[in-house]
Formats: C-alpha cells, structure tokens, sequence
C-alpha cells in the first residue's frame, strides 16, 4: 500500500466489539482510526479533527447515522461517509444515500470489500474537492463550470453540466439514474423519459469530438470512460 492509500478514518458504531474489528483491521491496512460509539461523539470529533473517511453506522442509540451523514453533507472539505446498516430493506440503503452517504455496506462484511469502498469514495472524494476532472479528451472546469475539449469549449446547459459533473466524480463507474436525477434536479419526481432525453443530448455533444467516451448500461444508468482513443 503507498502513501496515497492511507487514510484518516473516523469510525462511529456502538458496538463494541464491531469497533475493535474496524480499528484493527483498518490499522493493519494502514490507515490512522478514531472511534466513537454516539452520534454526539462522533459529530464533535468530525469537526474537530480532519478525516478523509467517515464508516457511519446507522443505526446509533442516541441519533440516527442518517441524521449524522446529512451534518457531514454540509461541511465545506466534508469527508467521504460510507454507511453500515444491518438492514435490507432498499428504503433504508435509499435514505442513506439521498442523505449524503456516498456508499453503504450492509453487515456481515469483508474486510476486502471495505478496503475496496475506501479506496473507491476516497478517490471520489479527492476529485470532488479538485477545480478540474479530465477524461478522455476533455477537461470538465468545475470552478467555470465549462467543458474544454481539443483547446475548444463544449457548451452545455446547466442541467447536462450538473449531470456531467457526476458522472465525472464517478469517473469510469455507472451511476445511476435514480442517483443523476438528484444531481441534476434534486428529485426522483422526474420521468425517466426526460432524463434520458438530456442524456441522449449530451453524449451526442461528447460523441461529436470523442465516439463512446460515454456508455450507457442498460437497466444500470451511465459511465464515462477513463482512457482517450486518441
């Protein structure tokens, strides 16, 4: 593992014996782990300590782990949250997300699988707090708000740059619609029709200067590929 690997992780769960798992694997992986066992805990050490990753239990004894993520939602340098649940249910992974959450893991876990979504939301996280995201052979400025392609412009309406932006924070993953609705309008109230009448537009804008720089995945939502053909 090199230096860029290693992360400052706050881990907010209750039970005990959960947390002595996380802070010794984490820390065999490298990384520096604080703990807390409440919502109150954990929300004081998160704004008084600098983390990179917060692994957010859900379902805390003294406020919820949804109430805690939309807090973090807020800070301007906000860490990347990954919640646990031990629920099933789609409602509470939905909720948990539209909170503010980037990822989620339901109990029992591998320790693998959390390294993987560490390394996968610190990632995405780097990117989001970067003035630009490249791919292929475009520059997304997001201070400007502008796509540069070949030392030209792409110009976009608002609603393709916001839709743009996350899918280039998830660069070369699949976001899905529900997930780009949001981003977009912040609603799911929208008919998949007209989001996909957006994306239709904006991947003939992407295609006219690079063919299949975006992928649509049937039934799974959107991607943007990494490498230039040229």
């Amino acid at each position: 593992m090199n230096s860029l690997t290693k992360y400052r992780i706050l881990v907010v769960e209750d039970d005990p014996r959960m947390v002595e798992l996380l802070r010794q694997g984490l820390r065999e992986r490298g990384h520096t782990v604080a703990t807390a066992t409440n919502a109150r805990d954990g929300q004081e050490l998160s704004l008084s300590q600098q983390f990179d990753t917060v692994i957010l239990d859900i379902g805390l004894p003294d406020r919820s782990g949804i109430t805690v993520a939309e807090e973090l939602r807020s800070h301007r340098d906000r860490p990347a949250v990954i919640m646990l649940t031990a629920f099933r249910e789609e409602d509470q992974i939905v909720t948990g997300l539209d909170s503010g959450a980037d990822d989620y893991l339901t109990k029992p876990f591998s320790f693998d699988e959390l390294q993987a979504r560490i390394l996968s939301v610190g990632r995405r996280n780097q990117m989001r707090r970067a003035t630009e995201v490249n791919f292929g052979v475009f520059t997304l400025d997001m201070e400007k708000h502008r796509l540069h392609a070949r030392y030209r412009e792409v110009h976009l309406t608002r609603s393709e740059y916001l839709a743009l932006r996350e899918l280039a924070l998830h660069l070369g993953e699949t976001v899905s619609r529900r997930q780009l609705m949001i981003a977009v309008w912040g609603t799911t109230e929208i008919s998949q029709g007209a989001l996909d009448t957006m994306m239709g537009t904006l991947r003939e804008k992407l295609h006219a200067v690079e063919p299949e720089v975006m992928s649509t995945r049937r039934g799974l939502g959107y991607s943007l590929r990494r490498e230039t053909t040229c």
